[in-house]
């Protein structure tokens, strides 16, 4: 009787490969990435028709770093500012933080970002370090996904009204009106979405679960101007981080004007956000080079500002890192 019943149990579902592979295969597909962008980088000094260029050795040594530590510095004050509007998603859902404890956290995210297998391992973090229960938990990552969604929005728009500004050869007025409809697209489809919260719940059974969980959201539509905030914190950001690779790409000599960066850097931004590589490189470096060709940016250079931009995103993440140690409490804290 109990051999049977033991045999009729449920088993646990095994996933189809252990986790490992997913990390294993993520490594191969980033050093195959940057393999391929690298491959037509030349190391050393050469002539082409006549004329000498500088290898990428040579670049790179004689890179004026003191350009790359503003980008940097421009970069980590655009992580601040995307640490404040999460607070701002947040704290209406009851995390009533002092503002600096969400940059904190968001700086911490950056860096389990980059050392755990999965792209999402790092809102996992945020989520668990800035709640103190399971549910409460689940409420964080509610915040953490309005938080990647108004900024996924913000390069989404951005990226798009370059891109057909780029196909099409539009003008600056054409392409601010794509950008305009754009941003009304998104806006609706936030509002509509938020304006369903309500209606879900008064179709749920009283006492439930899931039904108090919902109305725990209840701010987000009582409150539509806090998404509208937060999609005007994500084009801050994003402008700030097409800033911040404008300023590091002058550590090589690569001078473009504001506009190429802003339509450069959202556009790799949206390609690196594929969870086929670690930190995105390799889509970086090689998204970089193709969009910067059409500026006459040789391949070389291309690529090292890639590199540099991945350096700054690996000095963020190590930041994020240290303050995890400075700070290794399991909850919140104030």
């Amino acid at each position: 009787m109990s051999d049977r019943s033991s045999h009729d149990e449920p088993q646990a579902r095994r996933p189809l490969l252990p986790p490992w592979v997913n990390a294993v295969g993520r490594v191969v597909i980033t050093a195959a990435l940057l393999a391929y962008a690298l491959r037509g980088v030349k190391w050393h000094d050469h002539e082409i028709d006549g004329q000498f260029r500088e290898g990428m050795w040579s670049v790179l040594t004689k890179a004026d770093w003191s350009w790359w530590l503003a980008g940097m510095a421009t970069a980590v004050l655009v992580q601040v500012v995307a640490g404040i509007r999460w607070a701002e998603l947040a704290r209406p859902l009851g995390f009533d933080f002092p503002r600096r404890l969400f940059v904190w956290r968001f700086f911490e995210g950056m860096f389990f970002s980059l050392c755990l297998p999965s792209s999402i391992g790092g809102d996992v973090v945020k989520a668990y370090r800035i709640g103190d229960t399971t549910p409460r938990r689940l409420l964080a990552g509610c915040s953490v996904l309005a938080d990647r969604l108004t900024g996924l929005s913000a390069l989404a728009v951005l990226g798009g009204a370059a891109l057909a500004a780029r196909k099409y050869d539009l003008s600056l007025s054409v392409t601010l009106a794509v950008a305009a409809g754009l941003l009304t697209l998104v806006l609706g489809a936030f509002l509509l979405a938020v304006s369903f919260l309500d209606s879900i719940i008064a179709v749920m059974p009283e006492g439930g679960p899931f039904r108090g969980f919902l109305s725990e959201l209840l701010p987000y539509q009582q409150r539509p101007s806090l998404i509208a905030k937060a999609v005007a914190w994500s084009f801050i950001v994003q402008a700030g981080g097409a800033l911040s690779v404008a300023v590091l790409a002058r550590a090589l000599g690569v001078e473009q004007p504001l506009s190429v960066w802003f339509s450069v850097v959202p556009l790799v931004a949206l390609a690196a956000v594929l969870p086929i590589s670690i930190g995105g490189f390799g889509i970086r470096e090689n998204a970089t080079a193709f969009l910067l060709a059409e500026q006459g940016v040789p391949v070389d250079r291309a690529v090292g500002v890639a590199l540099l931009w991945g350096l700054s995103q690996l000095a963020i993440g190590l930041i994020g890192g240290v303050l995890f140690l400075l700070d290794r409490s399991r909850g919140p804290t104030t």
